[in-house]
């Protein structure tokens, strides 16, 4: 199956644009209204046509996992596969890396936190970020 990066919520679009360029993949986000600290609901139009798609929820960070709980359900309700989770930073409280990976194919992070589901290394962006700036002796 061809992938599709799904965002979550408007403030994720930044980061479901990028990975989606890097990817060569479409990509879509979805529409967050959080109710409370610990309560979201999550809308999208029509994905009918996202079936014969693997989806991939990417979002800059995970913490309770409320919002990509909310994501995963809703994909799922509307025909598609479970998804794979892709987030920077790896937060998960509680039991939150549990109940993704319950529902999710995979649960991925960089390595910004340690964690089980560190997949993917910053290390080489630092080390360019790092080589392309001016070096200054005290």
């Amino acid at each position: 199956m061809r992938p599709v990066l799904v965002g979550p919520d408007s403030e994720s679009e930044q980061w479901v644009a990028a990975v989606a360029a890097h990817a060569g993949a479409p990509y879509f986000i979805l529409a967050k209204q959080r109710l409370g600290d610990r309560q979201v609901t999550i809308d999208a139009p029509d994905l009918a046509g996202w079936r014969d798609h693997a989806p991939v929820l990417v979002d800059d960070m995970i913490a309770s996992g409320h919002t990509m709980l909310a994501a995963a359900a809703l994909l799922t309700a509307h025909g598609l596969a479970r998804p794979a989770c892709l987030t920077v930073h790896a937060i998960f409280a509680g039991d939150a890396y549990a109940r993704l990976s319950a529902v999710a194919t995979v649960v991925v992070s960089t390595d910004t936190i340690a964690h089980v589901s560190n997949r993917i290394s910053v290390a080489p962006l630092l080390a360019d970020a790092i080589a392309g700036q001016p070096r200054s002796n005290p």
